[in-house]
């Protein structure tokens, strides 16, 4: 069962697909905060807007360069690991890919260098609108990829020919059953993590008494952000969940632990599901809340994974404890952000150390929620690579179980090391924090200061230790 080749190249893609979304996730939600910023400084000409911008456009670079290096290997992985899928729907997924590159991708980087660049060469309405572009192509990015991966999900808008899938209908493609629910779910994902990155490190800075009126700016726009994204996320996976049940009722029966077919539907808070007896032991459940949840009705019928047989389920405790994890992690952020609205409500929002500590703590939990839903979303699909039409297995290349074994381990080595060279200057960037600069940095012969000649800034009121 190890030396697979079908196990080890999907592994080997699930473990690609789940550093690469790490950093696309970040930016997506950078991009616009930096967009923000830069509007805020337009409007304001406050000298910490600017400050706020350049600090954070250094991460954002440094986020966007591992993301591309990341995301190239995965096109190669499809070809080497995965021919028997390429080969059947290239003509529906190639040419989404490619307007991927050309509306996006372009966009990114003919516009990231005076982003990046540009403060001093450029005045700052084009900087602002060169940083605006840039969010604009991140978005598009994600739209075409989750054009394609949702049509995966619930496929659509295409004839077969002689085992070759040809469109019929771009609009069906790419509007398929899923996709608007799950892209704007994605976005919606990306811009609560970034909230909470954004969050943690102004937090660690104000609890070292460092950029204090950089953090605590930052601070209060991520606040504001995450206490507008958490409940329309909650509001947006509910309307996912609904769709998910229309098309792909074995993913819901999956990620709900339910092994019968059955009207009023228990919800399992804990269980650990047994796809050989196919049953869940030590089951803790409300009766009926499943149901009311995936069809809005208390008495709804749902389907069980018992109506088909074991080969045609998913690996179902992967699908059920990684839904758990994503709905847990984002309802502890909802309650994270709606306390701090509370004490920013109070003045009283930087005196809690205990809650800025628990804040710097849970800055990476978005990413993890969103890693878990994409178990949810593509081990739940499983075992079908495009659902109900084409399965895993007859999607692989007929490559030797080694040779896939051989490169797992060179990408296992090679993410850890490009992973950890990511978080040293990362982490030696959240270290060093915002630059302070005298004058505006658009103004000729300002006078430079750096944070080494900033002397420590005074406690804010009430700070306690």
């Amino acid at each position: 069962m190890f030396l697979d080749a079908e196990i080890l190249s999907r592994v080997q893609f699930a473990l690609s697909v789940g550093f690469h979304i790490l950093f696309p996730t970040l930016n997506l939600g950078l991009a616009l905060f930096l967009t923000f910023v830069e509007f805020c400084y337009l409007r304001t000409r406050s000298q910490v807007y600017l400050n706020i911008a350049k600090y954070w456009i250094k991460i954002f670079a440094l986020t966007f360069g591992m993301g591309v290096v990341s995301g190239i290997v995965l096109s190669y992985q499809l070809g080497t690991n995965f021919s028997g899928f390429t080969q059947k729907v290239g003509p529906v997924l190639g040419p989404l890919f490619a307007y991927e590159v050309l509306t996006a991708f372009f966009l990114e980087a003919g516009f990231l260098g005076i982003m990046l660049f540009g403060w001093n060469k450029v005045s700052p309405r084009v900087h602002f609108f060169s940083t605006f572009l840039v969010w604009v192509g991140t978005t598009i990015s994600a739209f075409w990829i989750m054009s394609a991966n949702s049509w995966m999900q619930t496929p659509a808008g295409f004839t077969v020919h002689d085992g070759i899938y040809h469109i019929d209908s771009w609009w069906s493609v790419i509007f398929n059953p899923s996709f608007l629910t799950r892209y704007t779910h994605m976005l919606l994902a990306a811009y609560l993590t970034t909230a909470f990155v954004l969050l943690g490190i102004s937090a660690w800075h104000i609890l070292k008494n460092i950029h204090f009126e950089e953090a605590k700016k930052t601070f209060q726009i991520a606040l504001f952000a995450a206490c507008l994204v958490a409940p329309l996320q909650i509001v947006m996976g509910d309307l996912v969940g609904l769709v998910i049940y229309k098309h792909q009722p074995l993913k819901t029966a999956a990620m709900e632990g339910l092994w019968e077919t059955q009207k009023g539907a228990p919800l399992v808070l804990f269980g650990i599901p047994d796809k050989d007896n196919q049953k869940n032991h030590y089951q803790i459940a409300i009766p009926g809340i499943a149901s009311l949840i995936n069809t809005h009705s208390l008495d709804g019928e749902m389907i069980g994974l018992k109506s088909v047989p074991k080969s045609e389920q998913s690996i179902v405790s992967v699908v059920f404890y990684s839904f758990r994890v994503m709905v847990g992690i984002g309802l502890l952020l909802l309650s994270l952000s709606f306390i701090g609205l509370l004490f920013l409500k109070r003045k009283t929002l930087f005196i809690h150390k205990w809650y800025l500590r628990t804040l710097v703590y849970c800055a990476p939990l978005g990413f993890v929620a969103t890693i878990a839903g994409w178990f949810v979303a593509e081990t739940g699909r499983q075992p079908w690579v495009v659902y109900g039409l084409i399965l895993t297995k007859e999607s692989i290349s007929a490559v030797d179980p080694e040779q896939v074994l051989f490169s797992l381990g060179l990408f296992i080595l090679a993410y850890v090391i490009t992973f950890s060279a990511y978080l040293y200057y990362l982490f030696k960037l959240i270290k060093i924090g915002p630059d302070r600069a005298a004058e505006d940095i658009h103004t000729p012969n300002y006078t430079y200061l750096t944070t080494d000649l900033v002397k420590e800034m005074p406690r804010p009121a009430g700070f306690k230790e």
